[in-house]
């Protein structure tokens, strides 16, 4: 199928000043796309050129009119005002919403485009026309997405998880005791109960956009670092904490920092309180309370370097293969299979 793809972000390393978390795994899901013979257009910006000055060897195709495509596949954009809601060409406005309406105008509305919403940070409304309309389907990363929605989770590379070596991350060095790296947004009470006690008691560092952090001042923020400097704050930490915005712990959504901790060896800790969080981690690295986080940080020091370090590792390299990235294809082919045959039925009828 020619799959006309919309999304606001990078393919590449992109730029420091952004909270596009869809680096870690869009370009292998495209690619994996691709490879299995279907024809992609991406018909938003460029931004990795535009603003990264990467053209990325030219292997992709962008469009900003309309061509013709069997399918629209949108990582959903949703309303952010004072950027996306303000008029075209004013100072910090970008236009991926604009865009996004057009391209639903064209394809899904006018041509009734079969069309696949794949809805990553929960935003579209549960009464949303799109959820009940025959050509779409909607896809959500959570293991309980929201009725009549399929469950599409953040992919990773099979081969990642198959070239993983417990054993070699286990005996890798770390400097740190506990590292996060990701932004603010939401966070605010899981960090005030598991992550900010334990800041008093190891070394720890924290990476991302955290614009308020006065309540914290014993805590070691150190902004923005760029996407390819993350693993290396992982690389450094024995451990992280898996903090969820509550919208997504209800349903078990579990972002992409989970996977991209635990390919450097870094053990994620897990709020007992995410759905489904047994199978994200194992039982020893569920907590319930700063108190047990503290004490979990204690034992994985205590155990660094030796094989029970490598055993965990090796259980948490297990659990990611719920979200290898052959599975997430086969899953939006299953849609876009669907798909089809609604088409092929209202034809018919027509």
């Amino acid at each position: 199928m020619k799959i006309g793809y919309s999304f606001w972000g990078f393919l590449g390393n992109g730029i420091t000043d952004t909270p596009d978390g869809g680096r870690s795994h869009r370009r292998p899901f495209i690619d994996a796309l691709r490879a299995r013979g279907h024809d992609l257009v991406f018909l938003q910006a460029d931004r990795d050129r535009l603003e990264a000055g990467d053209d990325l060897d030219g292997r992709y195709t962008f469009d900003s009119g309309c061509p013709g495509i069997d399918v629209l596949f949108l990582e959903w954009r949703w309303a952010i005002p004072g950027r996306n809601t303000t008029e075209c060409g004013t100072e910090g406005h970008t236009c991926d919403l604009h865009r996004q309406g057009q391209l639903i105008n064209h394809y899904t509305v006018r041509q009734r485009t079969p069309t696949v919403i794949w809805d990553k940070d929960r935003t579209l409304r549960a009464d949303s026309v799109w959820r009940g309309t025959s050509h779409t389907a909607v896809c959500e990363a959570a293991l309980a997405p929201t009725p009549g929605a399929r469950s599409l989770l953040f992919p990773v590379a099979d081969g990642l998880l198959a070239s993983a070596d417990p054993a070699a991350l286990a005996a890798r060095p770390r400097d740190l005791d506990l590292g996060y790296v990701g932004n603010q947004y939401d966070r605010d009470e899981p960090f005030d109960r598991f992550f900010a006690p334990a800041a008093t008691r190891f070394e720890h560092v924290v990476a991302g956009k955290w614009a308020r952090t006065e309540r914290w001042p014993h805590v070691h923020f150190v902004g923005r670092v760029p996407f390819e400097a993350a693993t290396g704050v992982y690389h450094r930490s024995l451990a992280t904490i898996l903090m969820l915005p509550q919208r997504y712990a209800a349903v078990g959504q579990m972002t992409q920092r989970i996977f991209e901790a635990v390919l450097a060896g870094c053990l994620p800790l897990a709020p007992a309180d995410i759905r489904f969080v047994e199978r994200f981690v194992p039982d020893e690295l569920i907590v319930r309370s700063s108190h047990e986080v503290i004490e979990r940080l204690s034992y994985i020091r205590e155990i660094a370097g030796t094989r029970q370090h490598a055993d965990l590792i090796a259980a948490c390299v297990d659990r990611l293969r719920l979200f290898s990235l052959s599975k997430q294809v086969d899953t939006v082919e299953s849609v876009l299979r669907g798909l089809g045959q609604t088409a092929v039925v209202e034809r018919g009828a027509a």
